[in-house]
């Protein structure tokens, strides 16, 4: 069994598959794990010598399981197609995975938004559980997006990052929150909470209050002040999608 496979999720990522490639060429085996794209993404992948291994998508955490059971690796580091693993990331991942006593990592990520690294506003460390020891993790088949690891053993946290080329314009951004807010408001919907008349007001408040001021979203400039005010329409978005869906059963 080899020691460390970086895998892939993909789906029609050919534009940028070769950048994230070159990023994780220094571990033992590079995976593509895709979800049937049709157009040259595991061309590219091949020519470039990572395997490609197909597998239909049903959401993320399970798409990660997937791989998990698929790829047979002591380790596993997932990156996505939009993430580039820094040369001092490599380096610290070397290092941890000679060690037995913890088999999680958390890996911090600074996101490139609207052209530029945003550190603020709730936008870093933003760590994600992505290097994991193969045989003690498992995804949580309930999250649908927002995946969660359920890990049998210890977890830590690593110091350098993952580079996430992460929203490039307003329209990818707000196409992507618009996912997340559907999935939210179902969550709370599953949950039986009901949308009370405050929220609409105070809660979009909260979230703009504590990313521009308590998360220093202010320091990022019109980026920082935008963001928040996005996150808090979204917020106020989630709750309205949550009064349609209480409408739609007739309660």
């Amino acid at each position: 069994m080899i020691p460390l496979a970086a895998v892939i999720l993909t789906k029609n990522e050919e534009h940028q598959i070769a950048a994230c490639i070159e990023s994780v060429a220094w571990a033992d085996q590079v995976v593509v794990f895709d979800s049937y794209s049709d157009d040259r993404t595991g061309e590219v992948a091949r020519g470039m010598g990572a395997m490609v291994m197909q597998h239909p998508f049903h959401d993320y955490g399970q798409q990660r399981d997937a791989a998990l059971k698929a790829v047979e690796a002591e380790w596993i580091l997932f990156v996505d197609a939009d993430e580039r693993v820094t040369p001092e990331l490599a380096a610290e991942i070397r290092q941890v995975i000679a060690r037995d006593d913890i088999d999680g990592w958390w890996i911090p990520r600074h996101n490139y938004i609207f052209g530029a690294i945003v550190p603020h506003a709730g936008w870093y460390p933003d760590y994600q559980m992505r290097l994991l020891r193969r045989v003690k993790a498992r995804y949580d088949p309930t999250r649908e997006v927002h995946e969660l690891v359920i890990l049998d053993g210890e977890q830590g946290y690593l110091k350098n990052v993952f580079i996430h080329y992460n929203y490039d314009t307003l329209r990818h951004f707000m196409a992507k929150q618009e996912k997340y807010t559907d999935y939210d408001a179902r969550i709370l919907f599953d949950q039986g909470v009901r949308p009370k008349p405050q929220n609409y007001f105070l809660q979009p408040l909260r979230q703009f209050k504590w990313r521009y001021f308590e998360l220093t979203g202010y320091k990022a400039g019109w980026r920082g002040f935008l963001l928040s005010v996005l996150m808090a329409y979204y917020n106020l978005s989630m709750y309205l999608r949550l009064r349609r869906l209480w409408q739609e059963v007739g309660a």
